[in-house]
């Protein structure tokens, strides 16, 4: 169980930061059928906020993600450093509460290859080690999935893929503006469809989501972004509906900065059983 609960920590993070577009197969939106689908301006602007966002390489995100299940509401906060010049690697902080969790933040490294989170020197079977190593591998199998589905999942998320699946929902449509931490940005909202979503995944992804999805009863989401005057994502908002409902919230500061995404030294690290 609580390897489990690791594993959904883990992706949640991810998932927080290129919402669920996070899973797509690295294939861009296509050009013109995307852009006249969205409609004029708002496709434009659209595309070029993909492009400076995803341009910036780095960023730092503060976010949650708010989940209604019949055992009550489970929260996910994450906030930290991104940094996808070399697909997604992290240093943030996740704290996850209500469902059993105890609401304590734990630091994590994402690297390319595995995850490193400080469970505390007095976790059982960390040998008086602070951090504990969790490979892509095993937290892919302990969700279902083959042992490369972290790992692909990584390899596309940055926060340009929100803008990308709005883009390409053919539903996009300017808002308004608004303020953001104190800047102005431009509101874009759409809706997205499961079906919509789930031609852009790998098998493995789409089996996984679609299990979620079906379990919950939902059939679209709810997308919504801001985009300041530099033509970068400043939020994301994604709403699920369904009988396990889902709200997800993530604002997007300093891009551009320096994330350091080393892992801990290995005397510091221990070896999460098979991993």
């Amino acid at each position: 169980m609580r390897s489990t609960r690791i594993a959904a920590a883990v992706a949640g993070a991810v998932i927080l930061v290129g919402g669920l577009s996070a899973c797509n197969d690295g294939g861009k939106s296509s050009g013109g059928g995307s852009s006249d689908a969205a409609g004029g301006s708002a496709a434009d602007a659209l595309k070029a906020a993909q492009s400076a966002t995803e341009g910036k390489k780095s960023a730092k995100i503060d976010g949650t993600t708010t989940t209604t299940t019949p055992n009550g509401q489970v929260k996910q906060a994450s906030k930290g450093g991104l940094d996808w010049s070399q697909g997604m690697r992290m240093n943030v902080e996740n704290t996850m509460s209500g469902g059993g969790s105890p609401g304590k933040p734990i630091k994590a490294i994402y690297t390319q290859d595995a995850v490193y989170m400080n469970m505390g020197a007095s976790m059982p079977g960390a040998g008086g080690k602070p951090w504990m190593k969790y490979t892509y591998a095993t937290l892919s199998k302990q969700l279902g999935g083959s042992g490369t589905l972290f790992k692909d999942v990584l390899q596309n998320a940055n926060p340009s893929q929100p803008i990308e699946l709005l883009l390409a929902s053919g539903t996009a449509k300017a808002v308004g503006k608004e303020d953001v931490n104190g800047v102005q940005a431009t509101h874009y909202s759409g809706t997205v469809t499961m079906d919509q979503l789930s031609g852009k995944l790998s098998k493995d992804l789409r089996d996984m989501l679609r299990k979620q999805l079906e379990k919950g009863g939902a059939k679209s989401e709810q997308l919504d972004v801001w985009i300041d005057s530099n033509n970068l994502l400043v939020k994301k908002v994604e709403k699920i509906g369904g009988k396990q409902p889902s709200d997800s919230t993530a604002l997007f500061t300093d891009y551009g900065t320096k994330v350091d995404v080393a892992p801990p030294p290995a005397s510091q690290t221990a070896t999460a059983p098979g991993a």
